[in-house]
């Protein structure tokens, strides 16, 4: 943008330059000729009356002064073919012009070298002769070229200005959209507290202050559907705590114990699900995803003893950093091993293993021996489920993978089951 903005300006303010400079330089020409014949002209018609009061040796005397101190050369032509003056010792010859003068026609014209202007004068006794000047082209240009480098330069000096002015414009614009830019992108990675300057030039502050009315809405949106999930995993309190007296009140410890503890991992899930609800978009988007998955895998192994499932675990021991806030990784390992135990029978085996990238990030793989997928399943479609559960498992994987900047992929091994990829960006 800030090219085309410079090659806008150069263009117009060139065509204007052009359009200015180029008469003027003709004007600065002309007026320089003008001048150069004007003088010649008066000098020449200085002498017309001396040629019938002077005599002889006076108007010669007069003609050479002449001569001398103008910058034409001045000639005079007597009706009895003598000649006076001129450039050099030896007067120049008789034009056709000067023939035109002695019979009484003063004229002038363009002669190769310069021009000609000659005047018909008469003696005492009446007889016709001429008064020549002649003024070389030096005379005509002088100072032109002088005139028309000024004016060049003057040319490129404003030509320069304007493009320091377009230049400068064009930053402003240019800033303005890239601000505009740097914001939306990053109202796109969640940060709904970045805002646009209003003050932009132009329709650049109307784009911009609509841009910070969408954030504020989108902002104001977010923080409602927020209240609105943490108020219903709230209402599940109610009857958890209803379940849990009950489980007080049955006749068998071990029972009750057994059901308190699963009413206690209910509440806690409750809890988890109200804070992470509460905190989403202020959560730093970069989480150690090793650390994370070895926590989430620790607690599922105490299910997959319980369900005689073997646990392959494969996690760095250094961290590994990823662009994904730690409830939302927690959230994608949980959807993908809570689907390993909903989808496949007792003693299924299943391994997780977490890879770093070479560039960045990590890609965390489950794999299981059961079933798999049915071929044609839309399994990451929203809402989508061929098992009878609520479809929202690996779109919330999927999601996840997306806000990290990768994606998730599923395979099918030859020797059966299902292989689940998900690839998660690094931090920016």
């Amino acid at each position: 943008m800030r090219r085309r903005v410079l090659v806008l300006v150069g263009a117009i303010t060139t065509l204007v330059l052009v359009a200015f400079l180029v008469p003027l330089a003709l004007l600065v020409r002309t007026v320089a000729t003008d001048r150069a014949v004007a003088a010649a002209t008066a000098e020449a018609q200085s002498l017309t009356p001396l040629v019938a009061t002077a005599d002889a040796a006076s108007l010669r005397l007069s003609i050479e002064q002449v001569d001398a101190t103008s910058r034409a050369d001045i000639a005079l032509y007597l009706p009895d073919g003598t000649a006076i003056g001129g450039a050099g010792t030896t007067p120049p010859p008789r034009t056709p012009l000067v023939e035109l003068g002695t019979r009484g026609q003063s004229a002038s014209t363009v002669v190769p070298g310069g021009r000609e202007i000659v005047f018909a004068v008469r003696d005492a006794t009446g007889a016709g002769g001429a008064v020549r000047a002649f003024v070389p082209d030096a005379e005509l240009t002088r100072g032109v070229d002088r005139s028309w480098l000024l004016l060049a330069g003057l040319g490129l000096l404003l030509l320069l200005v304007g493009l320091l002015l377009g230049d400068r414009l064009a930053r402003t614009l240019v800033r303005a959209t890239t601000d505009l830019a740097h914001v939306s992108d990053r109202l796109a990675r969640g940060e709904l507290d970045a805002r646009a300057d209003p003050g932009a030039p132009g329709e650049l502050g109307v784009v911009a202050g609509a841009l910070n009315g969408l954030a504020t809405r989108i902002d104001g949106l977010l923080r409602e559907e927020r209240e609105n999930v943490a108020d219903l995993a709230h209402r599940v309190r109610t009857p958890l705590t209803a379940l849990r007296l009950e489980a007080e009140s049955l006749p068998d410890p071990h029972d009750a114990a057994r059901i308190g503890a699963g009413v206690d991992d209910v509440q806690r899930a409750v809890t988890g699900a109200i804070d992470q609800a509460r905190r989403r978009g202020t959560e730093a988007r970069v989480t150690d995803a090793a650390a994370a998955v070895r926590d989430r895998v620790a607690f599922w192994a105490v299910l997959a003893e319980d369900t005689d499932r073997a646990v392959t675990v494969d996690a760095p021991d250094e961290p590994v950093p990823v662009a994904l806030g730690r409830g939302d990784l927690e959230a994608c390992v949980d959807a993908l091993l809570g689907n390993v135990f909903a989808h496949t029978p007792d003693g299924t085996a299943f391994a997780v293993r977490l890879t770093p990238r070479p560039g960045g990030g990590a890609e965390l793989v489950v794999s299981d021996a059961g079933p798999g997928i049915p071929a044609g399943a839309a399994a990451t479609a929203r809402g989508v489920s061929g098992a009878g559960s609520t479809g929202l498992g690996l779109d919330i994987v999927r999601r996840g993978a997306e806000q990290a900047g990768g994606a998730l992929r599923l395979e099918s091994p030859p020797a059966g089951g299902l292989r689940v990829v998900v690839e998660l960006g690094a931090p920016g």
